[in-house]
């Protein structure tokens, strides 16, 4: 069974209020016959549409192939947080990597946070980007934690824009019954997923970048050149970027062995009004300190857009509002009978060590994945050093590539249950307040 066809109609977005809040673009025409390019680049979300602009932007004669359309995936289903640093926080990158390659971590955390920035105001792109994300603590010890991680970002990296709340801050910003404490980042920012792709979708284009929508990559012969062949044509490339995380499918085995596509829910609730101010009092974006993330932030008409609740199979649930009202209710049980407009699934794609997996899987071929629900930025950025990569050293791919990264335990039939049971018992946990 294939992620990219078990849970959406082909060639159509889901049905999101992303998708109902953007202006789509014209579809681009499917791949037809045989072309030939620089570069061929497989996925058409954050990474692969910044590797075609940045391409593009370079000279390159690139070719982007999307089974779906631009922003299909995960790059236009998610939460919208830009998050600084990285997946992992910095103690742990210290304790894997050292302290020297750790900043080298942060500061590519930093870049990218820019680099999103700057595209969005180079290049125009509508989608409602604001300061500020909260970190929240249900417990002592959660919140603790936080706090202590600001002051390590504070003292270690000489990063100011975090601060930490007590509970009565936290309360004046985020009314939850269910959170203590935390952190406020307001050098992190929330955006509108959907309309970035878009944008950047746009921008590629105008660079020079082909793109082609409902072209199934199904299969790639390896060689001097490469070929990749969809169902009605294919493209022969000196170089490949396979950028389709969480869909990649048998692609590439080296890689589909260390990346875990896994399934996470969003839903929309009716307009909130006045009562608005009962979930946030200020327009961040909220995540949480369970291990099964619950995020949030609310929309510029203001709806509640609510993150939570992860499946690991192909299917998505029957009933996704149930599933993400239960997380919902525990942190605002004023809205446990609220309207839920919108809802819907995505894929994304984790690794072991919560940290992207970018790597030159052949000499010719360059892959970027496993951002582990960090990809506004890592994966805006990865689709820049991929760019980089194809012309020659990638000091950020060096820097990505000093974190060891093993294939998940069970192989192709066993590591999904494996999954599955860990994270219930993490799950089990953050219910216990362990």
């Amino acid at each position: 069974m294939n992620l990219l066809f078990s849970n959406d109609t082909r060639g159509e977005y889901p049905q999101s209020w992303y998708a109902a809040t953007a202006t789509p673009l014209a579809p681009f025409a499917p791949l037809q016959g045989e072309t030939r390019a620089d570069v061929c680049i497989v996925g058409a979300g954050y990474t692969g549409l910044s590797a075609a602009l940045h391409l593009a932007e370079m000279g390159a004669d690139v070719v982007l192939l999307d089974a779906h359309r631009v922003g299909f995936g995960a790059s236009g289903r998610n939460g919208g947080q830009l998050g600084s640093g990285q997946r992992q926080d910095q103690i742990t990158l210290e304790k894997i990597v050292g302290a020297e390659a750790a900043r080298r971590l942060w500061d590519l955390g930093e870049d990218a946070k820019t680099l999103v920035r700057g595209l969005i105001e180079k290049h125009g792109i509508d989608c409602h980007l604001k300061d500020g994300i909260a970190w929240a603590g249900s417990t002592r010890g959660d919140v603790a934690e936080l706090h202590s991680y600001a002051d390590h970002l504070d003292t270690r990296y000489g990063y100011s824009r975090i601060r930490a709340l007590d509970r009565d801050a936290f309360q004046a910003l985020c009314p939850s019954p269910d959170y203590i404490g935390g952190t406020l980042d307001t050098g992190a920012a929330h955006l509108h997923p959907l309309r970035l792709a878009l944008g950047l979708a746009k921008a590629a284009a105008r660079a020079g970048a082909r793109i082609h929508e409902r072209s199934h990559v199904h299969d790639i012969r390896h060689g001097s050149k490469v070929t990749i062949r969809t169902d009605a044509g294919h493209v022969v490339a000196d170089q490949v970027i396979l950028a389709a995380n969480g869909y990649l499918g048998g692609l590439d085995r080296q890689v589909t062995a260390r990346v875990m596509p896994i399934n996470n829910y969003v839903i929309a609730t009716e307009p909130l009004g006045e009562d608005a101010a009962r979930v946030l009092t200020q327009d961040v974006g909220v995540a949480d300190s369970r291990f099964v993330v619950n995020y949030f932030r609310l929309s510029h008409d203001k709806r509640l857009l609510f993150g939570g609740g992860e499946t690991y199979g192909y299917r998505f649930p029957r009933d996704i509002p149930a599933l993400v009202r239960k997380p919902m209710s525990v942190i605002f049980p004023h809205l446990r009978d609220v309207r839920i407009e919108y809802a819907w699934g995505g894929t994304l794609a984790i690794t072991i060590k919560r940290m992207p997996y970018l790597a030159r899987v052949r000499s010719n071929i360059l892959s970027a994945s496993g951002y582990s629900g960090h990809g506004v930025g890592n994966a805006i950025q990865a689709g820049k050093i991929m760019a980089e990569a194809t012309r020659g050293p990638s000091a950020g791919l060096d820097a990505f590539n000093t974190i060891p990264h093993l294939p998940f335990p069970g192989g192709g039939l066993l590591r999904t249950p494996i999954l599955s049971l860990a994270m219930s018992w993490y799950a089990m946990r953050d219910r216990l307040g362990v």
